[in-house]
């Protein structure tokens, strides 16, 4: 310890009776061993030890203290002192967390902050439920399921339309979560986290500094080797994932004429049935103009969401409206292909970031 530095007691976690006192950076919380035993595996451990006897004595700060040179054991205020190699913000929500419970927030970025160190120090400190509770909600903003994936991305776009900022700012970087899912071994955080990271350009991830949507938290934009060749064969197969989707809508048409029972790859049982097209040759010169316009809008101009195969398929899918198109069976019919592409890719994607492991639904 430090005979320099002046230490200061944390306002809401110093209990007088308290029967230990933890030391964070600079501040001091005085505890119950009681509560941290109960909470947490490696302090009912550690303190299930044999403690040796200490003598103490008053500092100059009027804290009795020990003059043993060892700071594990040193006595404050007659409680023993054990010394954290944590970040006093992140263990003083742990604590609270410990004392009240969890309060978590929306996901945004001064939540994640509050909550991936609780999931951080609960999984140092082995305290299994709040790690799963943590978990749980992060979960919330970074989901395994596509109808969570787009529960989020609906409350992102809210929050661009009542604050006029980008949708991508209402959520923390995806650069922190992912460096987040690795250090806790959390991987059911990382396809979602990927595929959002995915969604920017290489200029915008490694620029230094980046842009704000992407400014790390942890004041690092930094990635492992490994990671960052996950993020590139990603790219690379959401682009060409793009590209096959706007050539694949080609065939909806022809198969809604024709009924057949062989389409190509990428077709969709529900387009093998035969259907009744009110206006095939309007339909097929349609379905063509369509390709046009999606191809040099996503692959040409690299519009809104060219790197982002979800909501492209979204957007093809409402590109002929079953309410007011001449022909409903074709617009149907391509509002069905939509949806069942995108719940093929939702599938798709802990493989193209090589995370098989993770399931997603």
């Amino acid at each position: 310890m430090n005979e320099d530095v002046a230490y200061t007691r944390h306002q809401d976690l110093w209990f007088t009776d308290g029967s230990i006192v933890l030391e964070a950076e600079t501040t001091r919380f005085r505890v119950h061993t009681s509560v941290l035993a109960r909470k947490s595996q490696f302090f009912r451990d550690m303190f299930s030890l044999p403690q040796p006897p200490v003598a103490s004595s008053s500092s100059s700060s009027g804290l009795k203290e020990s003059t043993c040179s060892d700071e594990s054991d040193r006595i404050v205020d007659g409680c023993p002192l054990v010394v954290l190699h944590d970040s006093a913000e992140d263990l003083a929500n742990l604590l609270v967390a410990f004392y009240d419970g969890p309060t978590f927030g929306d996901n945004d970025r001064e939540d994640f902050q509050v909550a991936s160190g609780i999931l951080r120090l609960a999984t140092k400190y082995t305290v299994d439920s709040l790690r799963e509770e943590a978990i749980t909600h992060l979960s919330v903003a970074w989901p395994v399921t596509l109808k969570g994936w787009d529960a989020r991305e609906e409350v992102a776009s809210l929050y661009e339309v009542n604050t006029g900022l980008p949708h991508c700012s209402r959520y923390p970087s995806p650069i922190d979560v992912i460096n987040l899912a690795q250090e806790v071994n959390a991987p059911t955080l990382l396809p979602s986290a990927f595929y959002d990271l995915s969604r920017y350009h290489f200029s915008q991830i490694f620029e230094n500094p980046p842009e704000e949507p992407l400014r790390s938290i942890a004041g690092s934009n930094s990635m492992s080797l490994r990671d960052v060749q996950r993020l590139t064969l990603g790219k690379e197969a959401s682009q060409q994932c793009v590209a096959s989707l706007i050539h694949s809508m080609r065939s909806i048409n022809h198969h809604t004429h024709s009924g057949s029972s062989t389409p190509s790859r990428g077709m969709i049982n529900a387009h093998r049935r035969r259907v009744s097209c009110t206006s095939s040759m309007a339909c097929r010169k349609e379905f063509s103009e369509l390709v046009q316009l999606a191809t040099q809008h996503y692959l040409f101009d690299r519009e809104k969401g060219c790197a982002d195969p979800l909501y492209v398929a979204e957007e093809l899918g409402q590109l002929k409206s079953a309410e007011f198109s001449e022909c409903e069976p074709c617009a149907r019919a391509l509002e069905s292909w939509a949806a069942r592409e995108r719940v093929r890719i939702w599938k798709l994607v802990p493989s193209w970031f090589r995370l098989d492991s993770t399931n997603n639904n």
